[in-house]
């Protein structure tokens, strides 16, 4: 039977489209806030990360009741390196509302968020947002926009039920939509009211009911963990069959490693349902309804409940393949344990498994050695967060740089992935970007005028050549270019590639950095490190002006004498230094340095700390 009391959707979109600002206001006019009561922006983003950083890494998932419905909302990233987590979650879900910038129309996330969704044989609603942004008021370029959309759907395969879309043109920030693009000049000038109603009809309509058993046998799928530090891991998915009660004794079907099924006896202890952002304790979750259940600390993404273990265990989540793999070790650093819990192999091993666990993007490698471990991924920001979390969990240890992973195909002949890069920038840097990326290999394959003297180039490039490249381009658009990309499969190894320029310049002994030894120093290149900072032999403490290494002595103090003259007691001042983000760090590494990580700094460090041990002439590294 169909359930007429739910629907289940998700918000889908390229980062940064509006999808967390709209689910801000659906649930304030779903009546879940008293008109008085103070609510921040950006509810669903409640991991300090995301606030901290302005995008929605984790899904999660809402509720709000509108007529009688129970809307149950995920709100799901938009970036491309959290792209698992969107297709974890869009088989819960039974449609789909679809956000596109009005100036900036689909972008590559939106083409992959959306195949997911037409996959799953979802309807899609079409939400054209941010349509009072000055670009869009020249010419027909919402019109446009519209026109890519629909094109995107039939290139990706959509039924003619699912091109049939319905469109709604908004401005999330200020909550409002409306079916009529004759009505949009008078919203904007504030001479009609409007409200987010037409979006919440469309969904009563649009979409149907989940299709349910309610006299079956209870069958859940997990799409998502939480934790809890009252009753431990929490289990989040769509009930499928049945209904499950607290206490009852049910089973977890899962897998091992090694392929084999296997099944686990455990008692329910508590169950929780969805009321606005907010977890409420409940009694029973019944077909149709998206909960979480209790009582099982062993349970993986993927798994499937069931009140039996005859019931058929639904097919493993499967994600796209991780394209980078990125190297964790323990720290072996001379200052290991000194700001943070230096942990051990096995600590590093449980703690990367347990991000395996949560994760089904992310997977683990055994390293060369048995302190060391691969983590592989989709891109430097997934491995910033991971690195960023387990820092602030109180834990040291150490991170190389990302690497492509290289395939062969029948022939035998080695292939690297290749993506398609997406730029939005001014017309005026336009040369400078282009000699950029056609340096790292890159071929312009699209270029278009856009409104406001902003021009869209579309490069494919190897996943190689955009390694490190993000900081340089917003450096040559003076922050001002957009940039996103999309893999877009594999093609035949395009040669080396020298990944850094510029050497690096090296402590080559322990101490404290001193102004007066770093004003000689920084002739040579550019700093990292501010006087005083305490360092050691093997330390990189800035970047070299040519192509080879540097070692030096930052800690040198001025010999005192009995001797005055005139003008050699003034202050020191040195020109500058480049402040080190994590982020920034893991772009600007090559494969003979590693990050020393710790609850307290970001440090850089050759592989090799004795300077006798290790050549300063740098061959090229592709």
């Amino acid at each position: 039977m169909i359930r007429q009391d739910i629907r289940n959707l998700c918000i889908i979109a390229h980062v940064d489209h509006g999808k967390t600002t709209l689910v801000d206001h659906l649930l304030k006019q779903g009546g879940l806030f008293a008109a008085h009561e103070k609510t921040e922006d950006r509810m669903m983003d409640s991991n300090a990360l995301e606030r901290e950083r302005g995008i929605t890494i984790l899904a999660k998932n809402c509720s709000v009741n509108v007529k009688g419905v129970k809307l149950n909302i995920v709100d799901t990233p938009g970036h491309a390196d959290f792209g698992g987590e969107v297709e974890r979650i869009i088989g819960t879900v039974d449609g789909a509302v679809l956000l596109v910038d009005a100036a900036e129309g689909p972008l590559p996330q939106t083409r992959f968020v959306l195949e997911k969704a037409l996959k799953m044989g979802h309807k899609i609603i079409l939400c054209i947002n941010k349509v009072d942004r000055p670009e869009v008021q020249v010419g027909d370029r919402i019109q446009d926009v519209v026109n890519q959309v629909f094109d995107l759907f039939v290139e990706l395969g959509a039924s003619d039920e699912q091109c049939d879309f319905p469109i709604v043109y908004a401005v999330a920030r200020e909550g409002w939509c409306t079916q009529n693009f004759d009505d949009v000049p008078l919203l904007l000038k504030g001479e009609k009211k409007g409200s987010l109603e037409p979006l919440f009809d469309l969904v009563l309509n649009r979409f149907k009911g989940p299709t349910v058993d309610p006299d079956g046998v209870f069958t859940m799928q997990l799409s998502n963990l939480s934790w809890s530090n009252f009753v431990g891991q929490l289990s989040v998915g769509r009930v499928i069959a049945g209904k499950v009660r607290k206490g009852q004794e049910i089973f977890r079907l899962g897998v091992k490693p090694n392929g084999e099924k296997f099944s686990e006896k455990f008692n329910v202890t508590k169950l929780f349902t969805y009321s606005g952002n907010r977890e409420v304790e409940t009694e029973e979750l019944t077909a149709g309804d998206i909960g979480i259940v209790a009582g099982n600390d062993n349970v993986f993404i993927g798994d499937t409940l069931g009140g039996s273990t005859e019931i058929e265990m639904f097919s493993r989540i499967q994600v796209q393949e991780p394209t980078l793999r990125m190297i964790f070790s323990i720290n072996s650093s001379p200052l290991s344990g000194k700001e943070g819990e230096a942990i051990q192999s096995r600590k590093l091993r449980e703690r990367l498994e347990r991000e395996c666990r949560a994760n089904v993007a992310v997977q683990m490698e055994e390293g060369d050695s048995t302190d060391q471990y691969f983590l592989l991924g989709r891109g430097e920001l997934q491995f910033a967060i991971l690195i960023e979390t387990m820092r602030r969990e109180g834990l040291e240890f150490m991170v190389g740089r990302p690497v492509v992973r290289m395939i062969k195909n029948d022939a035998g002949e080695k292939q690297e992935p290749v993506e398609r890069a997406v730029l939005y920038l001014p017309d005026a840097f336009t040369g400078a970007v282009t000699e950029m990326f056609q340096n790292r290999k890159g071929v312009l394959a699209h270029y278009e005028n856009m409104p406001a003297n902003r021009v869209k180039l579309v490069f494919d490039i190897p996943s190689r050549g955009l390694l490190g490249i993000r900081s340089s381009y917003l450096t040559a658009t003076r922050g001002e270019g957009l940039f996103s990309s999309e893999l877009v499969g594999y093609e035949p190894y395009k040669g080396e590639m020298l990944h850094r320029k510029n050497g690096a310049i090296i402590a080559d002994r322990t101490g404290k950095t001193t102004e007066y030894a770093l004003s000689s120093i920084e002739e040579r290149g550019v700093l990292f490190l501010n006087p005083g900072t305490e360092v050691y032999e093997g330390m990189v403490i800035g970047e070299h002006s040519r192509e080879q290494d540097l070692n030096v002595d930052p800690s040198k103090e001025k010999k005192l004498t009995n001797v005055r003259a005139a003008g050699s007691d003034g202050l020191t001042q040195l020109a500058g230094i480049r402040q080190m983000s994590l982020e920034r760090s893991i772009e600007w590494l090559d494969d003979d340095e590693w990050i020393e990580v710790t609850p307290k700094n970001i440090r850089l460090r050759k592989k090799v700390l004795q300077s006798n041990l290790r050549s300063v002439t740098r061959s090229k590294k592709s």
